[in-house]
């Protein structure tokens, strides 16, 4: 039975990686000519469901980005800015630490070309790209373009065409061969509703500040009061909230009006952009701790105020828009923050945040006003409203050093690493804690001689949240905010203070010529013939390992799988490793470059080679990719791929190792 078991494993594992071979992007080109200069080319692709294809602003350090390379530009053409973008998404890659930029279900790319030399007769353009569901493939195309006949042609041997390329430069030369690198685009995704949700919290977040929650009996006993029935009332109050409404998705409207809706998620990974809205977040949690108060001008409200009595529908809108811009102090850096957060995942996010904030903002003024019971039923007004503002500016002053780390990442200046931003976050939280425990006050707390227990339970919260942050300072993993320190790799100690790498079987005294220490020092050949003339040397069984940099499910298989202290004393001490990495950009001696016999292809990188390498021995091109070899190089079992279930793949090893014995 167990054995029928892993047959099974190993035949699906094998199914899904040939598989892989396809291409999820189907691509059409097409180009237009706009005058005797002047051309437009467009790209269209159609992606296969549950697949993603990386955007050319995916930020470095991520899955690979879609890369334009023009073979015959220089000299006869130049082109008008970066190709223009449809919808992207935006979502957060733990693994790699970055927002990760891509397409779903479809993509189309507009690019403007202006010829400089008019001899010119084509344009060749080559589309480098990454595809991935819970695998990446990454892929070329090239397409050439008649510019006498307007006629494009897809080329599928590139050495079709290989007298006719004129730029060659080295920055390209990794995306002259298919090559497939595992991601996974991370299955929890800020979308839409994630934003709607989170803005929705918000908003009633927003309620409970000194400037709006005392409006709310105040605003409905206006409408009650001054509606000759209660119909009359509950009518108004509606279309007050829907007033509310109206004015903030105007807001979010604008914001993406201003920015495009294409482009507001490339801010993400744009360095300016986090250190300004850094700066913003700091200046607004400043403000909620009650160092100032952040006002629009007094003759905005009062111009307002005067037009609310004007009556009818247009009066209550303008009271809408007094209440806005009177409860702008304690709503603005909400709303600040949360515009901040929505551009950067880009489309109509903003608007889809707005209204959220302010659906829970207006729900309550109509609800109260159609049950106006309820308002008995309401807390009274007190120092707990300023105590919730001041944790608002607590979270804020937190939040805002997530987007100065974002910069610090993108730059690699290691200014704040893992140490230094967990223990700003830290003292952030601990200060908080003691400030709900009273003991610190701030300009506009009231004196008290003791505290709420609901004030004493979020105070032990906040602190049992503190002290859990402390070991991450030592090198603790601390999965609960995964995603908001750097990754633990950009730390001062990768293995913890103290620590020295590794576990189970320890680290080797001496590294044979052609390995390095890889995870968790492991040693680890990057070249095939060197590996194998080592295991014959020694005497082992070779674990082949097709991996890839931007391998996000490889490192996944390191960090959880490898780790495991059985699995690890299997590959420090029983086989010999070989990674070798298929998006290695390292340029090849020229007199080791060839084409491919498998894709025709020109193989010019030794991440080429390696892709190469396995799609011609053991036909797949998909990452991680695990073969157990005995020394002279035969295979031991069958190949298997990504396995996150330690056991069974300590059981896959040794079902290749116990052939040797």
């Amino acid at each position: 039975m167990r054995k029928l078991a892993y047959l099974l494993l190993f035949l699906l594992s094998f199914i899904s990686i040939q598989a892989q071979i396809t291409n999820p992007a189907k691509w059409q080109s097409k180009i237009e000519k706009k005058s005797d200069t002047e051309y437009t080319i467009t790209w269209d692709a159609v992606i296969e469901k549950n697949w993603h294809l990386y955007s050319q602003y995916n930020p470095e350090g991520g899955s690979l980005p879609l890369e334009f390379i023009y073979n015959n530009q220089e000299g006869n053409y130049t082109l008008e800015g970066k190709a223009k973008e449809s919808e992207t998404k935006t979502s957060f890659n733990d693994v790699f630490g970055v927002d990760e930029i891509y397409f779903v279900d479809s993509a189309k790319l507009v690019q403007d070309i202006k010829i400089t030399n008019p001899a010119v007769e084509t344009i060749q353009v080559e589309l480098a790209y990454q595809v991935c569901d819970e695998m990446c493939i990454s892929q070329s195309n090239l397409f050439v373009y008649d510019l006498k006949t307007l006629e494009t042609k897809e080329v599928k041997n590139f050495e079709d065409i290989a007298t006719t390329a004129v730029d060659t430069k080295k920055d390209s030369d990794t995306t002259d061969t298919t090559v497939a690198t595992t991601g996974n685009a991370k299955e929890e995704k800020k979308g839409l509703f994630t934003i709607f949700f989170l803005a929705f919290l918000s908003g009633f977040a927003a309620l409970l500040t000194p400037c709006v929650f005392p409006m709310i009996p105040m605003t409905v006993s206006f409408f009650t009061k001054q509606s000759k029935t209660r119909a009359k009332g509950i009518k108004n109050a509606i279309i007050y909230g829907l007033s509310i409404i109206l004015i903030y998705v105007v807001l979010g409207t604008i914001v993406t009006a201003i920015f495009g809706a294409d482009s507001l998620n490339a801010l993400s990974t744009n360095v300016y952009f986090n250190i300004i809205f850094f700066l913003l977040l700091v200046i607004f949690a400043t403000s909620f701790l009650g160092a100032f108060e952040i006002m629009l001008p007094n003759s905005w409200a009062n111009k307002v105020d005067s037009q609310a009595d004007r009556g009818g529908i247009v009066g209550i809108l303008f009271m809408a828009l007094a209440l806005a811009i009177v409860s702008f102090s304690c709503t603005g850096p909400i709303v600040g923050t949360l515009l901040v957060e929505a551009a950067s995942k880009g489309g109509i996010a903003p608007i889809v945040g707005m209204l959220g904030f302010s659906l829970a903002l207006a729900l309550p003024f109509m609800l109260f006003a159609m049950f106006p019971g309820w308002l008995n039923s309401m807390p009274r007004s007190g120092g707990w409203l300023n105590t919730v503002k001041v944790s608002l500016g607590f979270l804020e002053l937190a939040l805002a050093f997530k987007f100065l780390s974002n910069a610090d990442l993108v730059l690699q200046a290691h200014w704040l690493e893992r140490e230094v931003f967990l223990a700003i976050w830290i003292a952030i939280f601990g200060a908080w804690a003691l400030y709900l425990l009273g003991k610190i006050r701030l300009p506009h707390d009231s004196p008290t001689d003791s505290i709420s227990v609901g004030r004493l339970f979020m105070a032990l919260l906040v602190s049992v949240f503190t002290i859990y942050m402390i070991p991450g300072l030592w090198g603790a993993p601390l999965k609960i905010i995964s995603g908001f320190p750097p990754p633990m790799t950009y730390s001062e100690s990768p293995y913890g203070v103290g620590g020295k790498g590794g576990n189970g079987g320890g680290v080797a005294t001496a590294i044979p010529d052609g390995a390095k220490l890889g995870a968790h020092d492991i040693i680890a050949f990057t070249d095939y013939e060197k590996g194998m003339a080592y295991a014959k040397s020694v005497n082992k069984p070779v674990l082949l390992d097709f991996t890839g940099f931007a391998c996000v499910n490889c490192r996944k298989m390191e960090d959880y799988v490898w780790s495991e202290a059985e699995v690890l004393s299997i590959l420090k001490n029983e086989v010999v490793l070989i990674s070798l990495y298929v998006d290695d950009k390292k340029e090849l001696p020229e007199s080791e470059q060839y084409i491919s016999e498998t894709t025709g292809k020109k193989i010019k990188t030794i991440g080429n080679k390696w892709s190469d390498f396995q799609m011609k021995h053991y036909q797949a091109n998909a990452q991680p990719y695990y073969i157990v070899l005995d020394k002279e190089g035969n295979r031991l079992n069958e190949a298997v791929g990504y396995m996150p279930d330690a056991p069974d793949y300590k059981a896959w090893l040794e079902s290749g190792i116990n052939k040797v014995k």
